[in-house]
């Protein structure tokens, strides 16, 4: 089941602003002319202050649903703070959520937004507000569904939020592939981190995927992988300073799928970064998820 709202594009943001918020609509679009349309299902149920609270301080929780953030934070945040903002961000993180309990269910599931790696406890950077998949980890554990939980982090920059929400948990374990010289500047020490050098190409990125699926899965036995599948490892993404061809972000997301299913390893995507002007090109990337996925096993 793949999780869409239209509210993900929704968002009124100043020209030129970096974020490339229309991707996901378009993306939606792109699925809508494949075999996967009939997976798409409604995100519709937001993220309640209850599941908020297993991550996230009360106060910065209340300051940002109630637009009282100080001018610092917001830039922080990157986004302008709107009522739209609170609705798209707790629909998404919802989403998140409702995809992690679904995949355990039913073994693949997929929020076409979220992986806002980011966001700390009690503050929001580099346009992650709340922290999805550390509290849909969360909420799985609180509510019983898993034990142990790996968030697979390969954005090509560092889960340093994730890292740090979740540094005292040994029932959620955090594996962040990234670049070293890349965003952010001081980085937070996950339970595994792999930082690769800048231009970084298909085979050594390709090889280090590998030991860390392999070494995680073997030492930790999750019940359920929570994947980051950024698309800013791409050669051309503007932020990204990692040479990997679009063939290899097909065989990374091939490489996931593949171990999940032959391990029988519930798993659940979010879709991370993507900095390109050309949204073409963007979605392109991002779509190579979901071609890996038509090939998985996964869906039928």
């Amino acid at each position: 089941m793949l999780f869409y709202n239209p509210i993900y594009s929704d968002l009124a943001l100043p020209p030129r602003h970096r974020f490339p918020i229309l991707k996901y609509a378009k993306l939606k679009d792109r699925l809508d002319q494949s075999s996967l349309n009939k997976h798409i299902f409604l995100a519709n149920n937001k993220a309640s202050d209850e599941q908020l609270k297993l991550c996230h301080d009360n106060t910065y929780i209340e300051a940002f649903c109630n637009g009282t953030m100080s001018p610092p934070d917001i830039k922080r945040m990157g986004f302008p703070w709107s009522p739209e903002l609170v609705e798209r961000t707790l629909l998404s993180v919802g989403a998140s959520i409702q995809a992690a309990h679904t995949a355990l269910e039913k073994g693949f599931a997929a929020n076409l937004s979220g992986g806002y790696h980011h966001a700390y406890a009690d503050k929001a950077s580099g346009f992650c507000i709340f922290n999805d998949l550390a509290v849909a980890a969360c909420d799985l554990i609180a509510k019983g569904k898993a034990e142990t939980v790996l968030i697979l982090d390969c954005d090509v920059h560092q889960g340093d939020g994730t890292a740090a929400i979740l540094k005292s948990r040994a029932d959620i374990i955090t594996c962040s592939i990234h670049c070293e010289q890349n965003f952010p500047r001081l980085k937070e020490q996950s339970d595994y981190d792999f930082a690769l050098p800048t231009n970084t190409q298909d085979t050594a990125y390709l090889d280090t995927l590998e030991q860390a699926l392999s070494l995680c899965t073997r030492l930790h036995s999750p019940d359920i992988i929570l994947y980051n599948a950024g698309a800013d490892i791409f050669t051309q993404d503007e932020l990204g300073n990692f040479a990997i061809t679009l063939a290899g972000v097909r065989r990374r997301e091939e490489l996931i799928l593949s171990h999940c299913y032959h391990h029988s390893i519930p798993l659940m995507c979010a879709l991370g970064g993507g900095y390109q002007r050309n949204l073409t090109r963007l979605v392109d990337v991002h779509e190579q998820l979901f071609q890996a996925l038509l090939h998985s096993g996964f869906v039928h």
